[in-house]
């Protein structure tokens, strides 16, 4: 049997993007083709301005897409802006944007793509 370890990764940022609902798909397209590899989607329900829109008190439910992405260090900038533009959050209520980095990630990685690195 294989001797198992882990393989850290470092260097790496957290992209996460909370936007309105059913408008993640190109914000997702413009990750990928700035560099991403892949994505996280959750749903989530959001609080805020929306709340005081509602007719007699009733709240409207603010329904969210939330995408995370882990991308390198040197990537972020760019993915990071181009996210921001594809879901056009320079428009007041689309949504919000924050970057976070990462002390260390773990998954699997072959070994072939170390020998490329070597």
């Amino acid at each position: 049997m294989k001797e198992r370890t882990i393989t850290y990764l470092t260097d790496a940022n957290l992209i996460t993007c909370v936007i309105q609902k059913d408008l993640a798909e190109p914000v997702l397209e413009a990750a990928k083709n700035a560099g991403a590899q892949g994505a996280t989607i959750s749903y989530a329900q959001g609080t805020g301005v929306r709340e005081r829109m509602g007719l007699l008190g009733v709240t409207i439910d603010a329904q969210k897409e939330v995408i995370r992405i882990i991308v390198s260090r040197e990537q972020s900038e760019l993915v990071f802006e181009t996210m921001y533009l594809a879901g056009n959050l320079d428009i007041p209520g689309k949504g919000i944007m924050f970057m976070s980095a990462l002390e260390r990630v773990a998954t699997y990685i072959p070994d072939d793509v170390f020998e490329k690195l070597g």
